[in-house]
């Protein structure tokens, strides 16, 4: 049966590459696109747990991922240092732009550094800190990623160059910062800022802190900070379902091409199946036939479409500078989805195969 099998898969190579190259698709699919939300979120957490302000303040509605709102009065800041147990507030614009790599999104943010620096415990390893309005620091993973240096020119806000002053680290929260003035003067924004850093004076005080600064300044949102960077699934919305339904697509992708080639196929072979019949193959045997010509196309396809996604999530990352993070249970869903599919596109067709009449059969031209 298995020379049977491998002789039919090599003697009709384009349709069995059609095939393979459907279930890889399907299975690529699944793990580029999971890859690409587990890698970002851990990205992101990674470099927020660097933050030592423990509470965000923020006007309500200012704090997504994907968006930015300069809606908060700078003038906050003195409120806030007038609130006991606040040991430092150093406010921040966050902006969101697309990538100057043409693909995914740039997170910049205007800071004044000597403060922010101080408060999460950052240092410059190259350079100085950014003062004109043209200037920006980045962090030594961007630096070493994108191959700049202190000097380097980068576009941003569409394409706006802006020199590179200075390299940072370690890595806390957008790789690009530039002076709160100058992001004030970039977006128009002069007095505002998107939320402020609040650390506490004393270690294991944020609670009380938070809620002083509610009783103080009410109708505002207090974060603590290791909340407010939970992952991305959650900061975009409807990701965890767009998953979902790109799951149950690949699945629906691998199962009909799957199915329309060994559709054809059996239709090609059916003297070859009537012959089978007439030396006695059950129907049984003749769709176990098909069935495993169908998982032998789809375990090739599947692994065809993990060395995709593994080189391309290494392409995406060297040219677009975006992390991907591959993880065990959805490499085994895209296993089962590769090899089901398969296994279920060939059902009809092998049914509908060991149903034939064999007299029938014999006499198809």
């Amino acid at each position: 049966m298995d020379n049977l099998i491998t002789a039919n898969i090599r003697q009709r190579p384009f349709r069995s590459l059609v095939s393979v190259a459907g279930v890889a698709l399907g299975v690529a699919l699944v793990i580029l696109f999971t890859g690409l939300a587990r890698g970002m979120s851990n990205d992101l957490k990674r470099r927020s747990s660097n933050y030592r302000a423990e509470i965000i303040f923020a006007k309500p509605g200012s704090l997504q991922l994907t968006s930015s709102v300069s809606n908060l009065s700078t003038k906050y800041v003195d409120e806030i240092m007038k609130v006991e147990g606040v040991g430092a507030a150093v406010p921040s614009i966050l902006y969101i732009s697309q990538s100057g790599r043409g693909f995914g999104f740039e997170r910049i943010e205007g800071v004044d550094w000597e403060p922010f620096a101080r408060m999460n415990e950052v240092h410059l390893v190259e350079g100085r800190a950014a003062q004109a309005v043209d200037e920006v620091l980045i962090d030594e993973t961007k630096a070493r990623d994108g191959k700049l240096a202190v000097g380097s020119v980068i576009k941003l806000f569409g394409d706006k160059p802006y020199r590179v002053t200075g390299i940072y680290s370690p890595e806390a929260g957008p790789r690009v910062k530039m002076s709160l003035a100058a992001m004030q003067d970039a977006l128009e924004a002069p007095g505002k800022c998107t939320y402020i850093y609040v650390k506490c004076r004393d270690a294991g005080s944020e609670a009380a802190v938070a809620q002083r600064l509610n009783e103080a300044l009410p109708g505002n949102k207090i974060q603590f900070t290791r909340d407010v960077f939970a992952s991305v699934e959650e900061s975009i919305p409807y990701l965890g379902l767009f998953l979902k339904v790109l799951v149950g697509l690949a699945a629906t992708v691998s199962a009909l091409v799957v199915m329309l080639a060994m559709y054809t196929t059996i239709t090609e072979r059916t003297r070859e199946i009537g012959i089978l019949k007439a030396m006695g193959a059950s129907r049984g045997y003749i769709i176990g036939v098909i069935e495993k010509e169908a998982l032998l196309i789809s375990a090739i396809g599947l692994v065809v479409g993990f060395v995709v996604a593994l080189a391309g999530g290494f392409l995406i990352h060297r040219v677009y500078g975006l992390v991907f993070e591959y993880g065990w249970r959805w490499a085994l869903t895209a296993a089962i989805i590769g090899l089901a599919g398969g296994a279920l596109g060939a059902l009809y067709p092998a049914v509908r195969a060991a149903n034939l009449d064999a007299v029938s059969a014999l006499a198809y031209e």
